[in-house]
């Protein structure tokens, strides 16, 4: 199969991830080509291409300006039987384009946009982005997991050199979270709380990057600490003794997943995807945006420490999760080919005159 994948944001973050292992999935039985744009990389140099196999093509596209008439070309230079497209622009561009090829978006956050619609077949990691779907919808619709590929288990001396790094000396309650330092993301929340709480012998760390910086840095206390990126930073849950998610919107949280992996134990807000993550596996939530609550779950858990705990995730496995996607491909490649055929036969029929 030939299969494009098209994603048109910057940096490394859930969705960039999700899209590069479904490349380097794809690519060891497919003929695949990875369209992104040419400001692909972030500010600190993230970028998803450094974690693209080499067996991925790539295609790169104008930011702004053509970025229709260069995709659409790079789309008849390919000939791909699949389109797949992810986030609201790429998908966008795709649906104008019309490509001959079967099109499949995936939905990193909603369908917030008419162009999804136009698309013959959706992709939802959860349940509540499945029933959002309007009935109207004539292409196909197929709940699939979430991929997570098992990260290595590290040496105690490892731990205790990210937990140093972090500013957590021994016997400290280290509190992390991972992610955009975006208002959504719920940060403001967690800091206000671990202040509210008060712990005696406990630290923050959130590492990521994003807008929200500098008024986090104003929010944060001498025990908080923006860490910033980190290119290896699916090492740093197994430093964590406990995991907060505190979105205030979170699709299906891929951070979660992450420190489930670590075994971490993990508290959450009550945000649609968290919420349908921890009904499967185990958890505690809080009230999206309630700090005093979440005071409450970070004082329990510093003074009961949980430990690590084993989580079986194999029903996320990067490899189960992609047959299930080209699965879908199959399954719209041939959708779109049963919709086709009535309107060739009658193109065939007004042309012979018949009838």
């Amino acid at each position: 199969m030939r299969i494009v994948h098209v994603i048109l944001s910057r940096g490394f973050a859930g969705s960039e991830r999700s899209t590069a292992e479904s490349c380097n999935a794809q690519c060891a039985e497919h003929e695949v080509l990875l369209v992104v744009r040419r400001s692909h990389a972030s500010r600190s140099g993230r970028s998803i291409l450094e974690h693209v196999d080499a067996r991925v093509r790539v295609a790169i596209v104008p930011d702004r300006w053509f970025t229709r008439r260069r995709l659409a070309r790079e789309l008849a230079a390919f000939v791909p039987d699949v389109v797949h497209a992810h986030l609201r622009r790429a998908t966008r561009l795709v649906a104008r384009i019309g490509p001959a090829a079967a099109t499949i978006a995936t939905l990193h956050l909603n369908v917030n946009g008419p162009h999804f619609l136009e698309l013959d077949g959706l992709i939802c990691n959860a349940l509540w982005q499945q029933r959002e779907i309007p009935a109207s919808y004539r292409g196909l619709v197929f709940k699939l997991e979430n991929s997570l590929t098992p990260h290595r288990r590290l040496a105690p001396a490892e731990v205790a050199a990210l937990r140093r790094e972090l500013g957590a000396g021994p016997g400290e309650f280290l509190i992390g979270g991972v992610g955009r330092l975006a208002r959504s993301k719920g940060w403001d929340t967690l800091i206000a709380a671990f202040e509210r709480a008060r712990l005696p012998n406990a630290r923050l760390a959130i590492l990521g990057e994003g807008r929200e910086r500098r008024r986090l840095a104003r929010l944060a206390g001498p025990r908080v600490l923006l860490a910033g990126f980190r290119r290896n930073v699916k090492d740093y849950y197994q430093a964590f003794d406990l995991f907060v998610c505190p979105s205030r919107r979170e699709p299906l949280p891929r951070v979660v997943l992450e420190a489930l992996d670590a075994g971490v134990p993990v508290v959450a807000s009550t945000a649609e995807g968290c919420r349908e993550l921890l009904e499967r596996y185990p958890g505690d939530l809080f009230p999206v945006e309630d700090e005093r609550a979440l005071a409450s779950l970070l004082a329990r858990h510093a003074a009961q420490p949980a430990g690590r705990r084993a989580v079986d995730l194999s029903a996320h496995d990067v490899t189960a999760v992609n047959r299930s996607i080209v699965a879908a491909y199959r399954a719209v490649i041939a959708h779109r080919a049963a919709r086709a055929a009535p309107a060739a036969a009658a193109a065939g029929a007004a042309a012979t005159g018949g009838g």
